[in-house]
């Protein structure tokens, strides 16, 4: 995860969006700079010797915003850095999550591959006893027929399971990042221990989720944006001072421009930003109860997720050893065929496939009322 934070090209690019905001609030608190006007020419007069002479002229002029424009326009830019900052929040919590079950799905499926190499042991052993009995005529050639297939699709289980292993290593490995190896080994187990506290608890925890937090950001920059544009109407004033040299004549000028707002009011500009807010308050409003949905719907898969490891701790895994072990037994002493040992043997692994996942849907459901909450609920302690 620390790799990943570190290294990831999505990381990088919400930290250059957070020290953009950052800078822009360096741009609202800016002044306007003032602007200075030079002008020369040559004067002519009109009785006289109609000599020419030449002029010149010098004028100053500094806008100025009144307070509450500038407030508005750093209000703006404030709030949005906490959006940004939210965003980069969640882009972590996103990353954590797919991290954590890319880890979990490489060690789900490196227990499944186990579970496959054994199954081929096992069959590639029936098969050469199935072959022998044939042999010396104590089973008819069927029952070799059969070892053989059984075999033949334990082997292809066990290629497939191999492939899958290395798609969710490949996986997490893109998740992470450049300096992740090639080649590299995941050790560790499935929080199977861990739990999640009652549903009234992560309800009271849905207000603090990221994902709320930066809708209510959003909506304070569209108050901003709301009163910017209703300041922007009359938005300041603008000094003026300037100096004229005539040949004859030196005129000093002070002055003050103040803009009328009588053409145009902004009522489009105030309008859309009304309407950004009414936006932006519905989609507040959705965000709450979407999050609210997906955590009941995910509370429910753990729970289910947790009854069925339940039913398989307490007596799916020990029956179907059991039923495999009586079938095993009858076989050898030549009580049932290799068929009924293979069907007791299919069974078993069926079994077993089916507790690998119920484990890792334990897991998933987990992780996804912890990216929902942006928490860290599983404590983790593998490598």
């Amino acid at each position: 995860i620390d790799l990943a934070f570190n290294e990831h090209p999505s990381v990088r690019v919400a930290k250059a969006q957070e020290a953009a905001a950052i800078a822009n609030v360096t741009t609202a608190k800016s002044f306007l700079n003032p602007e200075i006007e030079v002008g020369t020419g040559p004067s002519r007069y009109r009785s006289g010797s109609n000599d020419t002479r030449n002029n010149w002229g010098l004028a100053l002029a500094q806008p100025l915003e009144f307070s509450d424009v500038r407030k508005a326009r750093r209000e703006i830019a404030e709030s949005n850095v906490n959006y940004v900052s939210l965003n980069t929040e969640i882009n972590q919590v996103e990353l954590r999550s797919k991290v954590k079950q890319g880890f979990y799905q490489v060690l789900q499926r490196q227990d499944g591959l186990r579970l496959m190499e054994e199954d081929r042991n096992l069959l590639q052993q029936i098969r050469e006893r199935v072959k022998l009995r044939v042999d010396v005529g104590e089973s008819p050639k069927y029952e070799l027929i059969k070892a053989d297939t059984e075999a033949l699709a334990a082997e292809r289980d066990y290629q497939a399971a191999l492939v899958r292993v290395a798609e969710a290593k490949a996986f997490l490995q893109g998740l992470v990042g450049p300096s992740m190896p090639a080649s590299y080994q995941v050790t560790g187990e499935l929080p199977l221990k861990q739990s999640l506290p009652p549903i009234e608890s992560l309800r009271e925890q849905v207000a603090q989720s990221p994902y709320l937090r930066q809708v209510r950001a959003a909506s304070q920059t569209a108050d901003a944006k709301l009163r910017l544009e209703q300041n922007l109407r009359n938005p300041g004033l603008t000094l003026k001072a300037g100096v004229e040299q005539d040949p004859d004549l030196t005129s000093f000028r002070l002055g003050l421009a103040v803009p009328l707002p009588l053409w145009n009011q902004r009522q489009g500009q105030i309008a859309e930003a009304a309407a950004n807010i009414n936006q932006v308050q519905a989609q507040l409003s959705d965000r709450e109860l979407a999050l609210n949905r997906d955590l009941e719907s995910s509370y429910q898969r753990y729970l289910i997720a947790k009854n069925q490891l339940n039913s398989f701790e307490n007596g799916l895994l020990a029956q179907a050893e059991s039923v495999l072990k009586v079938a095993e037994s009858a076989y050898k002493y030549g009580e049932r065929g290799i068929l009924e040992y293979l069907d007791a043997q299919r069974t078993y692994r069926l079994v077993k496939k089916d507790y690998l996942t119920a484990r890792f849907d334990y897991v998933v459901a987990m992780l996804e009322v912890e990216r929902l909450l942006g928490t860290n609920l599983l404590q983790d302690k593998n490598n």
